[in-house]
């Protein structure tokens, strides 16, 4: 038996050594954490976007990660160079006809990746594995718009991608043993440990954490405490690293948002109803970090100038 493990352990890396390059459809946030990881782990990469000039923004802020990582003398000048080189911008889904495992990283709305999915399934090969990193959509409802179930799986990494070393690995109804093992084997080589997960909303993190997140809201909506306090009291009381609201301007509102709303359409469970509050800052445009005001206030850096001391208005 334990022959056998060792020689398909060994297969699947072959296979992983032998992946041209990588596609990456997305260049936000989460896509450039995984172009960036996927680079300095030896792959080449191409990173597509609505547009040319989108993705290669996201390369660029690509870029400035590594050069962070060479200011603090985590990473060599050599090797930031090295990485940069294997990540190209492109602008359709027409440049990922020669990559064997390409992975979603498009915001989370249903609509659009059930047609991304469908785009994927025709612009590449009959044999590439098509991974979401969604973070609640059905990865079962997203391969049954292709024309290769077997070969659509959930690669749903944490944010940011570069620091956090969870991804959840989602396996739909028709997902296959070689695309898991495969799939696992990569999120490995990228340096990450990896969980399993069933294929129902929210799969594991995000249906504990999501009610975690709206119900912060939900204190701040009904005046339990500032957004100081809340953010305070998790911090301190339950010894969480970063206070929930402060979380949920760096994961973004709106995504937020849609994974509750997921939650509490696909579940019919009043407990993930999406926080009033929660629905208003996205309505009014303040989705955290990313657009300069949440729960907080973010200079052009991203770091936080003030927060908005109870619900919504500035103190």
């Amino acid at each position: 038996m334990t022959t056998v493990t060792t020689k398909a352990a060994k297969t699947t890396m072959d296979a992983i050594g032998q992946i041209g390059p990588l596609g990456v459809v997305g260049a936000g946030q989460m896509g450039r954490g995984i172009a960036q990881v996927a680079a300095q782990a030896g792959h080449d990469v191409i990173v597509v976007d609505a547009s040319a000039a989108l993705a290669e923004k996201g390369v660029e802020r690509i870029g400035r990660s590594l050069d962070r990582l060479v200011s603090k003398e985590k990473m060599s000048a050599h090797a930031r160079d090295e990485a940069m080189g294997r990540i190209q911008a492109r602008g359709g889904l027409e440049e990922l006809g020669r990559c064997d495992f390409v992975i979603e990283a498009a915001p989370e709305r249903e609509d659009l990746k059930l047609e991304l999915f469908a785009n994927l399934a025709r612009a590449t090969r009959p044999g590439a594995i098509l991974a979401s990193n969604t973070s609640s959509i059905s990865i079962t409802k997203l391969a049954s718009r292709t024309d290769r179930p077997e070969r659509v799986i959930g690669m749903h990494f944490m944010n940011p991608v570069p620091v956090m070393k969870l991804v959840e690995v989602v396996r739909g109804l028709a997902t296959g043993d070689d695309t898991y093992e495969t799939t696992v084997a990569l999120a490995r080589q990228f340096g990450k440990v990896t969980i399993a997960a069933r294929d129902i909303p929210g799969f594991i993190v995000n249906r504990v954490l999501i009610p975690l997140l709206n119900e912060a809201c939900y204190a701040l909506y009904e005046g339990l405490g500032t957004v100081e306090d809340i953010d305070t009291g998790v911090r301190l009381g339950l010894n969480h690293p970063m206070g929930p609201l402060e979380l949920s301007d760096l994961i973004g509102l709106d995504t937020c948002l849609a994974i509750a709303n997921v939650l509490h359409e696909e579940l019919g469970d009043d407990k993930y109803r999406p926080c009033p509050l929660l629905r208003q800052h996205v309505a009014a445009g303040w989705l955290g970090v990313k657009s300069g005001r949440g729960f907080y206030i973010y200079d052009a850096q991203g770091n936080k100038a003030s927060s908005t001391g109870t619900a919504g208005r500035v103190r």
